[in-house]
């Protein structure tokens, strides 16, 4: 074991907060050792405190960039929408890239990130969060079904009708009469972890205000309950596009905050334009023994 010095900033986009650490010129640390690292830093009350890592580091394909994120419990994950626009920040704060629209490589492929830039300063990200799919064998889901429409899954003995979709991620999204009242802390993790899910799955719950309007809450992947989750707010406004529950345009409340997802539609084909906010908190040095 050795001790490295690792620079940081800490981040977050509506207290979705994570520590992003910039590898784009050089791996500060090395890849077998990424996950006992992300482990360390985001326990809350020991260490820095995050839902998750960042790492930006250099594309490998067609994009300007590439972006990884770490569970705070070492996995990795494919793509996440608050993240994303942190790192898109993080970028032109450090003067990284400062174009306006970047593409950014991910493992859910690439996207597309339009800035709006004022007096030197980014207001806001839009984010082209790409195609969503609703086959059981993408999302993954071990059934028989083409698709998880508005069926019903046995949890904990007791029936919950959901629809399961990837926005390059996995979702399983279900419409409640009063968000504020679920268990979270019951049903997510039993739905997270249900075996039909054998990558697992990120769970919402939503209340749906009007056609234009919803409050959800989300039990995140290999995080737990989170305050926002960008995946989460444009898969939840996809489902309930295709149920024809909502509109195209749909203001989304998550517990910190509200994120704009614009539904588009190409036939039977669904993806999301999504747009919010994202906020530096503070930079450091940590010692890491590892």
């Amino acid at each position: 074991m050795s001790k490295i010095n690792i620079l940081f900033s800490k981040m977050h986009g509506l207290g979705n907060d994570y520590v992003v650490i910039d590898e784009s010129e050089a791996e500060c640390v090395i890849e077998d050792k990424k996950s006992e690292l992300v482990i360390k830093l985001c326990r809350r009350g020991f260490s820095i405190g995050a839902d998750g890592v960042i790492f930006v580091a250099p594309a490998t394909e067609n994009g300007d960039i590439k972006f990884r994120i770490f569970n705070a419990e070492g996995s990795e994950a494919e793509m996440c929408g608050n993240g994303i626009r942190c790192f898109s920040k993080f970028l032109y704060d450090n003067g990284i890239n400062r174009k306006e629209k970047i593409n950014v490589e991910t493992q859910a492929g690439i996207k597309m990130v339009e800035q709006t830039i004022k007096n030197g300063k980014i207001e806001y990200c839009r984010v082209d969060m790409g195609k969503a799919t609703f086959k059981t064998s993408d999302i993954p889901m071990d059934v028989a079904e083409d698709e998880f429409v508005d069926q019903f899954l046995k949890v904990k003995g007791q029936p919950m009708q959901m629809t399961a979709l990837s926005v390059g991620n996995p979702h399983a999204v279900i419409f409640v009469e009063d968000a504020g009242q679920v268990e979270l802390d019951k049903w997510g993790p039993a739905i997270e972890n249900h075996p039909l899910f054998p990558q697992r799955t990120n769970v919402h719950f939503v209340e749906v205000v009007s056609p234009q309007e919803i409050i959800m809450v989300t039990w995140e992947r290999g995080a737990g309950p989170t305050l926002a989750c960008g995946t989460g707010a444009t898969s939840c406004a996809i489902a309930g596009n295709k149920l024809e529950k909502l509109d195209e345009s749909v203001l989304v409340h998550l517990p910190g905050g509200e994120l704009q997802i614009d539904v588009y539609r190409d036939k039977n084909e669904f993806g999301a334009f999504m747009e919010g906010d994202a906020f530096h908190v503070f930079d450091g040095i940590m010692v890491v023994d590892i």
